[in-house]
C-alpha cells in the first residue's frame, strides 16, 4: 500500500483550511519540572470538539458530485460521527451514522444535531452493519481511519507541529485508536522534521496497537476487552491495514497508561491546563505525566485529541 506522501498531506491542509481550525500549540509552563518542557495542542477547539473533522471534511470534500448524490454512511464510537455529520452538512450531503449504543450521550446528540441519521446498535455490530447498508443504499463509506485521505486529513495535525514547535522540540506524543491520527502525524513530522520521534500512547485495556508494532503483526483484541477503558474513542480492536503501514514505517514506539493515569489527567488538564479532554484526549499527555522517565526526551508535544466528554463523568473526575 502506498504511504500517504507531502502532497497529500499539503493537499488535505489546503482542502480543510477555513473549516477545520488551526489549532495553537500552547506551552504548559505548570506541566514543566526542569529537565522537561511540555507543549499541547488541544484539538477540543474544533467545531465537533476533536479532531476527526480534519479528516471527515478531506474525505468529503474530495467525493466527486456523484459520489455526494450518493450519500454517506460511517461508524464511530462519538468522534468521526460528528465530523462526518458536519462536514455532510456543510456540503450538503446524505449521511447516516452507525453509533455502538455504549456511546456517550453527549456524542450521539451532536451527531443527531448536525442533521446525520443516527443508528444505534451493539458494540460487535458496529463495523459490520456499514458495510451492508453501503451496498443496500448505494452509500459512499467513510471509514474512521483505514482511508488514505483520512489519514492525509488528520496529518494536518502534524503538519501544524512541525510549523509552530520550537526547535528543541524532540518527542510527540500522539493517541492511538484505528491509528489515523498518528498515522497522518508521523508522516507529517518525520518528512519535515526527519529528528522528532513519534510516540503513540494507548490504555493498557485496548493496547493492540503496541502489540502490533512491537510484534510486527497486526493485533486484534476482541471488543469485550477493549471496551473496559474509559477511553471510549480508543476501543477500536485492531489497527487499519493502511495505518499499519504508516505505524512500521514512521512511529518510534507505543507506550500504554493506566485508567488511573487517563482519569488523574483529565483532571489536571482541566485544572492547570484549563482544557477540557475527554479520556481519549487525555491518553497522550498521560503519558508525559505518568511516562517520561521511559521516554528519554526533553521537549515534548502531545497531542490533546478531544473535548467531548459527558458532564457528569468531568465532574466526577473532577471530584466535585
Amino acid at each position: 500500500m502506498a504511504l500517504v506522501g507531502l502532497e497529500e498531506l499539503r493537499a488535505a491542509q489546503q482542502r480543510i483550511a477555513g473549516v477545520a481550525v488551526r489549532t495553537p500549540l500552547l506551552p504548559s509552563p505548570w506541566a514543566n519540572d526542569g529537565s522537561r518542557r511540555l507543549w499541547l495542542k488541544p484539538e477540543g477547539l474544533q467545531p465537533t470538539g476533536a479532531f476527526k473533522i480534519r479528516g471527515a471534511y478531506n474525505r468529503l470534500a474530495a467525493m466527486t458530485a456523484t459520489e455526494r448524490a450518493r450519500g454517506v454512511v460511517a461508524q464511530s464510537s462519538g468522534n468521526h460521527a460528528q465530523a462526518v455529520a458536519y462536514a455532510a452538512q456543510l456540503l450538503g450531503v446524505k449521511a447516516v451514522i452507525v453509533m455502538p449504543d455504549t456511546s456517550p450521550a453527549v456524542k450521539v446528540e451532536n451527531t443527531r444535531a448536525f442533521g446525520s441519521e443516527v443508528i444505534l446498535v451493539g458494540p460487535g455490530e458496529r463495523d459490520t452493519l456499514p458495510a451492508e447498508l453501503a451496498e443496500q443504499h448505494g452509500y459512499v463509506w467513510v471509514p474512521p481511519y483505514d482511508d488514505p485521505f483520512i489519514i492525509a486529513g488528520q496529518g494536518t495535525v502534524g503538519l501544524e507541529i512541525g510549523e509552530d514547535a520550537p526547535d528543541e522540540l524532540d518527542t510527540v506524543l500522539v493517541p492511538v485508536s484505528g491509528a489515523g491520527l498518528i498515522s497522518g502525524t508521523a508522516a507529517a513530522l518525520k518528512l519535515t522534521c526527519p529528528g522528532v520521534r513519534v510516540i503513540g500512547v494507548e490504555p493498557e485495556l485496548a493496547a493492540d496497537a503496541q502489540e502490533s508494532l512491537r510484534t510486527g503483526r497486526r493485533a486484534q483484541w476482541p471488543v469485550a476487552d477493549t471496551y473496559r477503558t474509559i477511553a471510549d474513542g480508543l476501543r477500536t480492536p485492531s489497527v487499519g491495514l493502511l495505518p499499519f503501514e504508516h505505524l512500521q514505517a514512521y512511529v518510534d514506539d507505543i507506550v500504554t497508561v493506566t485508567e488511573d493515569e487517563i482519569r488523574a489527567t483529565v483532571a489536571l488538564l482541566a485544572r492547570r491546563g484549563r482544557l477540557v479532554a475527554e479520556p481519549s484526549g487525555a491518553v497522550a499527555p498521560a503519558a508525559y505525566f505518568h511516562r517520561a522517565g521511559e521516554l528519554d526526551g526533553r521537549v515534548f508535544a502531545a497531542v490533546v485529541s478531544g473535548g467531548n466528554i459527558e458532564p457528569r463523568l468531568l465532574a466526577e473526575l473532577l471530584g466535585v
